[in-house]
């Protein structure tokens, strides 16, 4: 990556110092030229000197180097013009004025301003082409001067859509990936609060009958609200962020069996395997991704309607080209409605749509057997 850089930094210095180095060139022809014909067209070769000094500092000054360039050139035309005797070409003054106005083109804010200073510069460069007679071709010459403006309007017109085009793919990256983290967020809510709650209500059935063991229910729960805190954070602050968020999929089948163990220790009792043939290099990362966050969700789930459930069957196995998680439960009855109004709406919408995204499918609903279960299916390479 440093290589790469610095390859970059030393192309666009060797091609700042070929374009500085051509007009510099020019310049010294205006010279010359300046020295045969004598009086007023000296000033030629000074508006190609402060076009080039504005060439050097455009990134800085771009509109008020541009604008100065413009006025410069266009008095010195009328000077020209209004004496009688024959112009000189102004070439530095001219290639100045052609590189500055892609840069106008390119970067200006709106772009009815550059607009605007676009056709100031054609009609400075028309002048030129009236005001300084170059030996009987100016006819010539203004057409010549036109061309090389559209080519140069052109080239900074399609640097500036292109720069949009990255701007708009940019922004839709940017909302798309605020989204997914959003319907995330919606997860992790709905995961952490829906244990709080529950560890609550065990709390309470506690007090009753066993009241020296409430303390520990509570710092229970004080520690899943911190955790849920700390998890909201990250990913709220990673929703503020304006700049690209780096997100590593750094999920391992490790994180599957961790979450299924918390789910145990905080509710049903959960069964969890992986069959043969799968490990965290069979898997593409953003398969175990998902594979996380839909086993995450069918969990939070499992809580929200099936809160009484005896136990939780979940395997993860892989057949041939697919890989296959399905998570299920057994003697489930109705749940307190206190759990069942958190979250929802966007849960099952949410894996679906991770699954699809990687080429799936995903089923929920009651297995032939009774039990409700949830079956997402992705294809491997």
């Amino acid at each position: 990556m440093g290589d790469s850089k610095g390859i970059v930094y030393w192309v666009r210095r060797l091609s700042e110092l070929a374009m500085l180095g051509w007009l510099g060139m020019m310049l010294l022809l205006d010279l010359v030229i300046a020295v045969g014909a004598g009086g007023l067209q000296w000033l030629v070769p000074g508006c190609g000197a402060a076009g080039i000094a504005a060439v050097v500092l455009r990134r800085r000054y771009r509109v008020e180097g541009f604008s100065a360039v413009l006025g410069l050139s266009f008095a010195v035309s009328l000077a020209i013009g209004s004496v009688d005797a024959p112009g000189v070409p102004g070439m530095a003054e001219t290639g100045s004025l052609l590189i500055l106005l892609i840069g106008v083109l390119r970067h200006v804010e709106p772009v009815r301003r550059a607009a605007v200073l676009a056709c100031a510069g054609l009609i400075v460069l028309m002048a030129e082409s009236a005001g300084r007679d170059y030996h009987s071709a100016g006819l010539a010459f203004a057409f010549l001067l036109f061309a090389s403006w559209s080519m140069a309007a052109g080239i900074g017109g399609y640097l500036r859509f292109q720069q949009e085009r990255r701007t708009e793919a940019v922004h839709s990256v940017r909302r798309a990936e605020r989204l997914e983290l959003a319907r995330e967020l919606h997860d992790l809510v709905a995961h952490h609060i829906t244990g709080i709650v529950v560890q609550a209500q065990a709390a309470r059935t506690v007090a009753e009958n066993k009241p020296e063991a409430v303390l520990p229910a509570l710092d229970a729960i004080a520690t899943a609200g911190s955790e849920a805190l700390t998890s909201m954070r990250r990913m709220v602050t990673v929703l503020r962020t304006e700049d690209e968020a780096g997100r590593k999929p750094g999920t391992t089948l490790a994180d599957l069996r961790i979450l299924t163990e918390r789910f145990s220790a905080e509710g049903p009792k959960v069964a969890f395997e992986i069959g043969q043939g799968l490990d965290d290099h069979t898997l593409p990362p953003e398969v175990m991704t998902t594979l996380h966050r839909v086993l995450l969700e069918s969990l939070t789930n499992v809580r929200k309607h099936a809160t009484r459930a005896a136990w939780v069957e979940a395997d993860l196995r892989r057949y041939e080209r697919v890989v296959v998680l399905r998570v299920r439960n057994f003697g489930s009855a109705a749940s307190d409605p206190r759990v069942s109004r958190l979250g929802g709406g966007f849960g099952l919408v949410g894996m679906a749509e991770r699954v699809e995204a990687l080429g799936g499918r995903l089923y929920a609903g009651p297995s032939p057997e009774g039990p409700w279960e949830v079956i997402a299916e992705f294809p491997l390479p």
